[in-house]
């Protein structure tokens, strides 16, 4: 199969996305599916990098662990069974303190913090319809970093809806409730990448 014989306007499970054997990235959100941009810039990878390195060193004696993708996240609704679940996700970077869910396809089930670093193509899908997964399913902290604008963003589940933080410029902190005692000094993490036009 080739990704031109989809029919985008059919809704699809994680079973079928399993058999997908495709050059193409793809990621399903409700069913409905999405190509993932094309291979990321040099910035965008220096990034996601640089924050698994920094969380992968500060968990290296604690109870979770941290993925980069390609790495699958699959939010099941009612039934864990592929054939039920209708959204797969592949976060730039992820968190999972509860390791019962990880498996050898990835993480099924909400990991405690996802990263998203922001690309020109894909900035409406991963501020709103990524956004609205991640609050619904329950992920603790949605971390969003713009190349582009040089921010960083903390999105904090309270009481099931999000509350955003200020956006974090050089100069500031970004700390993380979920892993306490953890932070980046955000002018360090834009060190070396030029602002994107």
């Amino acid at each position: 199969m080739r990704f031109a014989d989809l029919d985008l306007e059919k809704s699809y499970t994680y079973a079928d996305y399993f058999k997908w054997k495709f050059e193409e990235r793809v990621e399903l959100i409700k069913g409905k599916v999405f190509r993932m941009s094309p291979a990321p810039n040099r910035f965008h990878q220096k990034l996601a990098g640089l924050i698994h390195a920094r969380m992968h060193v500060f968990l290296e004696d604690k109870p979770c662990e941290v993925y980069t993708a390609p790495f699958d996240v699959r939010i099941p609704r009612k039934s864990k069974n592929d054939k039920e679940i209708i959204t797969v996700l592949q976060p730039d970077v992820c968190v999972i303190c509860d390791l019962s869910k990880l498996d050898d396809k990835g993480c099924i089930g909400a990991p405690d913090i996802v990263v998203e670093v922001l690309s020109p193509g894909n900035n409406t899908k991963e501020l709103k319809k990524k956004y609205d997964v991640y609050e619904e399913s329950g992920v603790k902290e949605y971390w969003v970093v713009s190349p582009q604008d040089q921010w960083l963003r903390i999105y904090t589940l309270t009481k099931g809806k999000f509350l955003e933080s200020p956006y974090l410029l050089a100069g500031d902190f970004a700390a993380s409730a979920v892993l306490p005692g953890f932070s980046l000094n955000v002018a360090e993490l834009f060190k070396g990448i030029e602002p994107q036009q």
